[in-house]
């Protein structure tokens, strides 16, 4: 199972999903539908847009864990 850890890095960076929105250009919608794991995937333009503003990279971001 995937899991994004979008959540746990803002709560570390002390950022808030609105904030995030206006730094990336992507939808406070669709961060919130990530925040709240309430997705079945994600673009790599958006994964692109929250690695360079959260100076993460995508594995920091999203967590595998088997089933």
């Amino acid at each position: 199972m995937i899991k994004n850890r979008l959540s746990i890095i803002l709560g570390e960076q002390r950022m808030r999903v609105s904030e995030l929105s206006q730094l990336t250009g992507i939808s406070q919608n669709a961060l919130n539908k990530i925040y709240h794991n309430k997705t079945k995937g994600i673009d790599f333009n958006t994964l692109n847009k929250l690695c360079n503003v959260l100076q993460r990279n995508s594995q920091e971001i999203f967590e595998f864990t088997p089933d």
